[in-house]
């Protein structure tokens, strides 16, 4: 089926709408061999052969949307001789070639989005579009109100002023607490340099969602397939068709959650039948000898404020 060139670039990953008709207009797109500077051209992905700069475009022909549960001690690349361990090591029983979509840190565990729908990708990572991100801090000391402030209004960093975020206080202990930070923008590291700047460093952290898609039920480690009202979702929440609060899972603890009680533990569930997931990581067990499930009873604080069942890739952030 024929359509238009630069909706065939972008569904390949190859840049956004606008970026490829800018790559149109300066003559680095061909087809069969020919080159092609006017908009409008239709194509078949099928019967054509499209390149850029001299490169061959390779089209999916089934766009395939997977969410994995990264473990701490994987890099987010695709290929990477220097990199040890990467996500990619935990997708091998995938039977078509995805990419990891943005980033996670090395020591930083949780949900990470694998495709190949160049659509998506472009969408989830472009920083106009400011889909929520969020993640659970494990960090050193007791922030204060004028800490947790700071976070939530912006943060000076040296790469300039942070956005606005949400920020809860999930847990506190006498030396140790439990953040969920919720943000709306990309930045490496950011979390991270974002507590360091108030003054408290993570022990630990986690990315428990991006947008509507959780990693709560999912084993650490394992992946599944998103579903079609998850990957409708994204792309709505991405395209700004609806608001983020409106598609965002409930938060963890939920609006009972208060400082000084630790969050609740909670026995390791399968996910449904529909959404099997699939183990690719040595299993990591949390203190009871039990997998853990993702959904922050594994990771939780206990009331002398020690960590329980932390990951071994996790102890030394």
């Amino acid at each position: 089926m024929e359509e238009r060139l630069h909706k065939v670039l972008a569904a390949a990953g190859v840049a956004s709408r606008r970026e490829a008709e800018r790559l149109i207009a300066a003559g680095q797109v061909a087809v069969d061999g020919k080159t092609v500077t006017e908009m409008g051209v239709k194509v078949d992905p099928e019967k054509h052969a499209i390149s850029v700069a001299g490169r061959p475009v390779t089209i999916p022909r089934r766009k395939t949307y997977v969410l994995l549960n990264k473990p701490g001690g994987y890099v987010t690349t695709r290929a990477d001789p220097h990199a040890g361990r990467t996500v990619m090591d935990l997708l091998r029983d995938l039977d078509v070639p995805v990419h990891p979509v943005g980033r996670l840190d090395k020591d930083t565990e949780g949900a990470l989005i694998v495709t190949n729908d160049g659509e998506l990708t472009q969408l989830l990572t472009h920083p106009r579009h400011g889909v929520p991100k969020i993640y659970q801090a494990h960090v050193q000391g007791v922030p204060d109100e004028k800490a947790l402030e700071a976070l939530r209004t912006g943060v000076r960093l040296e790469d300039g002023l942070t956005a606005p975020a949400q920020v809860r206080l999930l847990y506190a202990g006498e030396d140790r607490a439990v953040l969920e930070i919720t943000l709306h923008e990309g930045r490496k590291r950011q979390v991270r340099r974002m507590l360091d700047a108030v003054g408290h460093p993570v022990r630990y952290l986690r990315r428990v969602a991006i947008g509507p898609v959780s990693v709560r039920k999912l084993p650490l480690g394992a992946w599944r397939y998103l579903t079609q009202k998850e990957v409708h979702a994204l792309m709505r929440m991405a395209k700004g068709e609806v608001t983020p609060q409106a598609a965002m899972p409930r938060p963890q603890g939920g609006a009972a959650a208060r400082p000084g009680k630790a969050p609740q533990r909670r026995a390791a569930r399968a996910p449904a039948k529909n959404l099997a997931s699939h183990s690719a990581a040595p299993k990591e067990r949390d203190g009871s000898g039990q997998s853990g499930d993702g959904a922050g009873g594994r990771l939780a604080p206990r009331r002398d404020g020690r960590m329980s069942g932390r990951p071994r890739d996790a102890r030394n952030p």
